[in-house]
């Protein structure tokens, strides 16, 4: 097949002319954070704030001259707006409410920071929901560093088959977009945080997902604005916290539940992760990050504890490989633990559900 290059995307768009200014976009400087990997195109195009919402035609026309190009599979293709160095904060492109029409709820797992096994734990508690019979979606909304397509062992593109919506890939039962299909692994994605929630949105309103009863989305660690703007754009039915026990981990994780509770982001619960060690060779347990920190916070901070999971080689071996221990194992206790903790997560999915269904307005006809 053709590959496309960089050169020839830009010298389509070159026939994009910004309507204001009348110029080339590409003339203009405003293509940024150009991506190609195997016939699959990403790039921002930077607007001045205040035309952000009308510049929707504009966006469609890059993406519809890039997609005619030979050796084009897909193209992502987003609105930024940035403001002046001197004039705040950068602001963002306004989109249709309605991203995931056919999803019915959508649980994100996040942290205060990274490192505690807050993408082993998602991908787990995706299978475990599988599981219980649902169907089940896996956004990894971590732009800069996705683990997603190792963690499920997905290889290859995704393809189109209207030639409108990427199709998810699929693995384990589990339908999944991450921005790791559409770069090379070892590429650095060089995105400032306007562009990150752009591609976000477009893998949300542009990846034909289908009906599912529950969309797992791996946040990026942290509570920068990316993590900010998920929260507030996105109809979240609920928030899962990871941390380690010690200290330095629960005090983050204390931000990021206080970040869903500014946004009125319901938290589900607290997951205790590297909780303790099991020696396999003499079965000691040693509780290397202490232990029970979390639930101890889950109470003082009058949340549900979901669980706790060790750490332990074969759940870090089993997701470096791509058969995360829920499906390679599904009689250990790890196993078990993440099914535990997954049947409450849904029931609190369940509630959640239910309390918007009982606020929603009774239209009553007379």
């Amino acid at each position: 097949m053709t590959q496309v290059t960089e050169t020839q995307i830009l010298e389509a768009l070159q026939g994009v002319a910004d309507p204001d200014r009348g110029g080339s976009i590409v003339d203009l400087g405003m293509i940024a954070g150009l991506q190609v990997k195997d016939g699959h195109v990403a790039f921002a195009i930077q607007v001045d704030p205040e035309r952000g919402p009308h510049m929707e035609p504009l966006r469609k026309a890059a993406e519809d001259r890039v997609h005619g190009l030979p050796g084009v599979l897909s193209v992502t293709a987003v609105l930024t707006a940035e403001r002046p160095q001197d004039g705040g904060p950068a602001g963002q492109v306004p989109v249709d409410d309605v991203l995931m029409p056919g999803v019915k709820s959508i649980v994100a797992v996040a942290s205060g920071k990274g490192g505690v096994g807050k993408s082993t734990t998602a991908v787990n508690l995706a299978l475990a929901l599988r599981d219980k019979g649902l169907k089940v979606g896996l956004l990894d909304a971590d732009i800069y560093g996705p683990s997603m397509p190792r963690m499920l062992g997905i290889g290859g593109d995704p393809t189109s088959s209207d030639g409108h919506r990427l199709d998810p890939m699929q693995n384990h039962g589990i339908k999944c977009m991450s921005m790791g299909f559409l770069v090379e692994e070892e590429t650095p994605v060089i995105w400032r945080g306007p562009m990150v929630m752009g591609a976000l949105e477009q893998f949300m309103r542009d990846v034909d997902w289908g009906d599912l009863d529950v969309m797992v989305v791996d946040m990026p660690p942290g509570t920068g604005d990316a993590q900010l703007t998920m929260a507030q754009r996105v109809p979240l039915t609920g928030a899962v916290i990871v941390s380690t026990p010690q200290d330095i981990a629960l005090a983050d994780a204390r931000k990021g539940l206080n970040m869903f509770r500014k946004t009125d982001v319901p938290v589900l619960g607290l997951i205790e992760n590297m909780s303790y060690f099991v020696c396999p060779h003499c079965g000691e347990r040693t509780e290397i990050f202490s232990h029970g920190g979390a639930k101890a916070e889950a109470d003082l901070l009058g949340m549900a504890f979901l669980g706790e999971v060790p750490l332990d080689v074969a759940i870090r071996e089993t997701s470096d490989g791509g058969h995360p221990i829920v499906d390679s194992d599904p009689e250990s206790p790890h196993t078990r633990a993440y099914r535990q903790i997954a049947d409450q997560v849904w029931d609190g999915v369940e509630q959640q559900l239910a309390r918007k269904q009982a606020q929603a307005p009774r239209i009553v006809l007379q």
